[in-house]
């Protein structure tokens, strides 16, 4: 059995859903982060909800236009000459992340927007500012630690801004709670209310897990709501880019070999966290694992097969038990692999693993390293039909390197 990422169009949907009931009722816009999502070819289905989308380079602001049929909103932490116009060409909004980039592509803007002079042509400029907090504990995910590259601090910007800048860009959550954004927008506005004043649109990123089931969304509701009464000029612009792709499939994989060392069972998988599950090694994440019975177990939420982490069990090497293993990945890193897990009978080659919930984030970040095959990407109907939207060949592999 070939590994492939499966996303559920009916679990998709139920996010959309959501997260256009909470623009409307709140009066905002979400956009979706390529960052965290970029399975074009489900895009069809994301334009029936929203109408925009977030970029961070100028290859995903072309994703935007030339796939996802508008222009972008773009951040990037630095523009290069050769291709800020592509920047400007696919772009509708352009943050950018330091007071200098802005003095230095000003003119490009303005240039720009004399000669493309419509509204449905014009870029508007925007600055990332910094808040110096996040709720955010993993350290590479924090934007606003000491030292931090991202954005404007308050104490750097002058009493004016600068001619041109018309909306202002914060970024500091990640998978983070309406509490979480509370105190964020209370900061905001004590750290930058004197300049919001001086804009017309606020960015506040991405990391709004809006789509979690814990997420208290009324709440978030009534705080946007409560935002935009204080700040009436403000159109307000949320970035999230997980909350989309949010439980909607998982990666499905296959055991092809049992090994033991010093008692510690491995299951050696078709697939590989350093090359596919890269977040499992760097957040570090556990995912929810299943042992399927069979290839096409590859729906969500079925917690009857669940396997155990057991994390304790690795102080004691020998303590393995009958039906605990480590789960290795196929690539030559010595450190791919998670452990311990228990499953509910002894595993076998053969059998079907299922990692739940890798669509957002995973799909992006994946890799070719040691030439191992990318998974395929399925995507199964409302009406239970798949499709594999795309299979990788060795071809693909070779070209990037040519």
């Amino acid at each position: 059995m070939h590994p492939y990422y499966l996303i559920e169009e009916r679990l998709l949907r139920r996010n959309l859903s959501l997260i256009r009931k909470i623009s409307e009722a709140a009066g905002v816009e979400f956009i979706l982060a390529f960052k965290a999502y970029a399975l074009w070819r489900t895009f069809p289905i994301f334009r029936e909800y929203i109408s925009h989308t977030t970029a961070s380079s100028p290859w995903e602001a072309r994703l935007a236009l030339e796939e996802f049929g508008s222009r972008a909103h773009t951040y990037s932490p630095a523009y290069e000459e050769e291709t800020f116009g592509d920047i400007l060409r696919c772009s509708s909004h352009i943050s950018f992340n330091s007071l200098t980039q802005y003095a230095h592509f000003a003119g490009n803007v303005e240039e720009w927007n004399k000669t493309h002079g419509n509204d449905s042509s014009r870029v508007s400029c925007g600055l990332r500012i910094n808040p110096e907090a996040s709720p955010i504990e993993t350290e590479i995910y924090n934007p606003c630690a000491p030292g931090s590259r991202f954005g404007v601090l308050a104490a750097d910007l002058p009493e004016t801004l600068p001619k041109g800048i018309e909306g202002l860009h914060c970024h500091c959550h990640c998978e983070s709670s309406c509490d979480d954004l509370r105190h964020s927008l209370q900061r905001i506005e004590e750290r930058f209310g004197h300049w919001l004043q001086q804009v017309r649109w606020i960015n506040l990123g991405g990391g709004h897990l809006v789509t979690r089931k814990d997420y208290d969304t009324e709440g978030l509701i009534t705080l946007l709501r409560d935002f935009r009464r204080r700040h009436p000029h403000l159109k307000v612009i949320l970035e999230p880019g997980s909350a989309f792709g949010w439980q909607t499939g998982p990666l499905v994989s296959q055991v092809v070999d049992i090994v033991s060392n010093h008692g510690i069972r491995t299951a050696v998988l078709n697939v590989s966290f350093t090359c596919h599950m890269p977040d499992c090694l760097e957040m570090p994440y556990w995912p929810a694992v299943r042992l399927a019975d069979g290839e096409e177990a590859g729906a969500m939420e079925r917690p009857e097969e669940l396997a155990v982490p057991a994390e304790t069990l690795e102080n004691d090497i020998h303590a393995t038990g009958e039906c605990t293993y480590r789960l290795g990945g196929n690539s030559c890193l010595s450190g791919d692999w998670m452990g311990s897990w228990r499953f509910p009978r002894p595993l076998k080659t053969g059998d079907i693993i299922v990692f739940d919930d890798m669509n957002h984030y995973t799909t992006v970040k994946t890799c070719t390293f040691n030439g191992i095959a990318h998974p395929a990407i399925v995507l199964k109907h409302l009406d239970g039909t798949r499709q594999t939207l795309r299979h990788f060949t060795y071809e693909d592999y070779r070209d990037r390197m040519d």
